[in-house]
């Protein structure tokens, strides 16, 4: 059974620099991005260039949109940033198909044999988006986190450049 760490927070709240020291004290990670390309985006590839030049340059680098053929084909120490990316891709499913896309990532996560350190996005603190996809994104990132964190040993929360473990904090729902 795989050792699963999920760190999540808002955005700029330190998530991934917090997620890299703690992959740090591994000596071969794979680090997993996740997102659609967009070439055309300055402001993404600007973001996408400061996460690379942070990150240690031994770390092998998977840039993917199918985390799924990532979980069964590695066997290293996956930081998986971030999986908003696995969420986002997804939004054309429909429900069922959403449910057993979650599931088998789910399935996928609880048997990959080595650790896995995943950074998430908390979204729907704030604002109600006015778009159908907005809220379907918020809803869905929402519940695949509650299922994440059921499997997970270990459960951070980043805001303002700190981390606070939850796993000893909170009242079960």
């Amino acid at each position: 059974m795989s050792d699963i760490t999920l760190v999540s927070g808002g955005r700029k709240s330190g998530k991934s620099d917090f997620a890299e020291q703690l992959a740090s004290k591994y000596k071969n990670v794979t680090y997993v991005a996740l997102s659609e390309l967009r070439t055309e985006d300055e402001h993404w590839q600007k973001k996408i260039n400061d996460h690379k030049s942070k990150r240690p340059s031994h770390w092998k680098l998977i840039e993917t949109q199918n985390l799924i053929n990532v979980l069964s084909s590695n066997r290293e120490v996956l930081l998986i940033d971030s999986i908003g990316g696995f969420v986002s891709l997804s939004l054309q499913l429909e429900d069922n198909d959403w449910n057993k896309h979650l599931n088998f990532l789910i399935y996928s996560l609880l048997n990959y044999k080595n650790k896995i350190i995943i950074v998430a996005e908390q979204v729907g603190w704030g604002l109600v988006s006015e778009y159908k996809i907005g809220n379907l994104f918020a809803d869905r990132l929402g519940g695949l986190l509650k299922e994440i964190t059921i499997i997970s040993n270990e459960n951070w929360l980043t805001i303002n450049g700190k981390a606070i473990r939850l796993d000893n904090l909170f009242y079960e729902i």
